[in-house]
């Protein structure tokens, strides 16, 4: 396991700050020297984390599929319920990474603010593009705003996985999943 790998897994479980660089040399059995070899501290760790992983790994497993599905609608649907249900590194009682860092550093860091802001950038950019596209597929109706559709979406999402992590239980992922599949089907 990398140590980027590791980092991402102990900040998700304990929160960034929480997350000692003594923790992560000890879970991965890497020297302090090797360590300090790929990062100058912790912050540019964190900064790979987020940069490396997070962002690589959303685009590529879950935006680049919007912006060629046969039917974008469905495919937000069934982006959000993988996310929510079947993802299995995902555990509802730690939530979304992502909305995690971004409630915890966002505020404190800039770097960490203007990594995150970019990673929300090209959700909320995927979404609006799956949005057009499935407008001009005359899915969707013509006056629906993409971009109102891109911000509900993202943000309901981080709402329902807050409420995942406060409750631990399933039961509010399905009901969100449900709305969201009906207020998905008003835009057609």
């Amino acid at each position: 396991m990398t140590i980027l790998q590791k980092a991402f897994e102990l900040i998700y479980i304990n929160g960034y700050q929480a997350t000692s660089i003594d923790d992560i040399i000890a879970t991965t059995k890497v020297t302090k020297g090797a360590f300090f070899y790929h990062f100058k501290n912790k912050e540019e760790m964190g900064l790979a984390v987020i940069n490396e992983m997070m962002q690589q790994t959303m685009g590529k497993m879950l935006l680049e599929p919007l912006l060629t599905a046969e039917n974008p609608l469905m495919a937000i649907y069934h982006m959000m319920e993988y996310l929510l249900m079947q993802e299995p590194y995902l555990q509802i009682k730690y939530g979304c990474p992502t909305n995690n860092l971004i409630q915890e550093m966002a505020p404190l860091n800039e770097n960490f603010g203007k990594a995150l802001t970019k990673i929300m950038d090209d959700v909320l950019q995927s979404i609006e593009k799956a949005v057009e596209r499935a407008k001009s597929l005359d899915l969707v109706r013509a006056d629906v705003n993409s971009k109102q559709v891109a911000i509900f979406v993202s943000a309901s999402y981080g709402g329902i996985r807050n409420l995942g992590k406060l409750y631990e239980n399933a039961d509010y992922y399905r009901a969100y999943l449900n709305e969201l599949k009906n207020y998905l089907n008003r835009l057609e």
